[in-house]
């Protein structure tokens, strides 16, 4: 070292300063360390496999859910068979047949709150509503509905009796309106007398009786418009009614067991459904019922054309289908059932299933939801929509969220996260 000169004597030095000395060595081994991480973190780059990789700079429109959960949510004592998020915060509702419903921060992990109020198990839970009044509906075997306040520790604000029955399933409409794609004051139910319900949560009114299943409804799901509601249930069929007048527009025939459940596929799925409806063209992006799916105890997903034309039928699960998703960035669906599995089907691959996550959970998966989408610049869009903009939805810019939330008979919640 510089400071370390030899004196005249052979063999001898002197050190000018010691500490100077020590901290030269101290320098050394520092350096040598950050050698060593460098190395280490080097290495572990070289062996990084594409998956790992994609995983930092994953594209929301491509991220499929992995094992394992994030987070495994314990707290219910009978099986889950619903779960929801909230529009807005970081709260996940999860149903069960113990007749509570539990408020879960997903990013946390944690347990907020749990509700009571139902005299029997709660089949399905929504959050929606007025616009600025978000609220949380749930459904029961107790034959009622009720409406819960977040904003005033989930408070009881209204119960709607009226179904003969199980209610099976509550969601929100979407009101439509520019800017507010969640907002809205009715709610649509399904019930096992086999009427769909349109309710006015504003003042509990039923607004409309639905009537034209054979059986028990199962489930029931609006356009993203709200301008139609889907139905499916133990008559094997589907149906698609206009929302405003109650009346049936298609009857979709080709189960042949209990349908569970379907949804309607967003605008972004379009081209790869055309595609494989053999389509030159998708259809517009502002048409809101082009596409539908189904499945049920065939153990079959169905997709289908807004005329009742069946395009594909995705074979792969070994027990009843659950429920159903449509990956928000629309070239995905994802499943989940009574085998165990979350399966992934590829709509840009003809259906093909790309993923399957085996033993999901420990027992039957009975939900299965998305967190809603981030919506950046939204009073922008809020302004350009009150100055008549034609595209207010251009100016609300939603982000995807990787984030979803399974219920099972297991007693569990999981999050699955990016």
């Amino acid at each position: 070292m510089d400071q370390c000169r030899p004196l005249a004597k052979e063999g001898e030095t002197q050190c000018p300063s010691t500490a100077t000395c020590l901290d030269d060595a101290l320098m050394l081994q520092q350096i040598m360390d950050l050698e060593s991480r460098n190395t280490t973190l080097q290495t572990e780059l070289d062996t990084a496999t594409p998956t790992s990789l994609s995983r930092r700079n994953q594209d929301p429109a491509t991220w499929l859910p992995r094992s394992p959960a994030r987070h495994t949510l314990q707290s219910h004592r009978q099986p889950v068979t619903c779960v929801a998020f909230h529009p807005v915060f970081s709260s996940l509702a999860s149903g069960s047949e113990d007749a509570t419903i539990k408020i879960w921060d997903w990013e946390l992990g944690e347990l907020e709150r749990t509700i009571k109020g139902h005299t029997k198990g709660v089949l399905d839970i929504d959050y929606g509503g007025p616009r600025g009044g978000t609220l949380l509906a749930s459904c029961s075997s107790d034959l009622t509905i009720k409406l819960w306040d977040p904003s005033d520790e989930y408070k009881n604000i209204r119960t709607l009796p009226g179904h003969d029955h199980s209610v099976s399933a509550v969601r929100f409409i979407p009101s439509g309106a520019a800017g507010a794609p969640s907002s809205g004051n009715l709610l649509a139910s399904a019930s096992r007398d086999k009427t769909i319900r349109i309710w006015d949560v504003t003042t509990g009114y039923c607004v409309k009786t639905i009537r034209g299943h054979a059986d028990w409804v199962r489930d029931v799901a609006p356009s993203f418009d709200g301008r139609w509601l889907l139905s499916v249930g133990n008559d094997q069929t589907a149906r698609l009614w206009d929302t405003q007048s109650g009346d049936a527009k298609v009857t979709f025939v080709g189960h042949e067991h209990v349908i569970e459940c379907c949804t309607f596929a967003p605008a972004a799925a379009y081209p790869h459904l055309a595609s494989m409806a053999g389509l030159k063209k998708a259809p517009p992006a502002t048409s809101s019922a082009e596409f539908v799916a189904t499945a049920g105890r065939d153990k079959l997903i169905k997709l289908w054309d807004a005329r009742g034309t069946l395009i594909k039928t995705l074979v792969g699960h070994d027990n009843w289908v659950r429920a159903l998703l449509f990956h928000p960035g629309g070239k995905y669906l994802l499943s989940c059932a009574d085998d165990k599995t979350i399966r992934c089907w590829d709509l840009s691959q003809e259906g093909k299933c790309v993923k399957t996550i085996e033993d999901a959970h420990g027992h039957f998966v009975s939900s299965m939801r998305w967190a809603p989408g981030v919506i950046k610049d939204a009073s922008a869009a809020n302004a350009d929509a009150a100055n008549g903009s034609s595209k207010p939805d251009e100016a609300a810019k939603v982000s995807i969220r990787c984030v979803i939330a399974t219920g099972s008979v297991d007693l569990n919640v999981r999050v699955f996260a990016a």
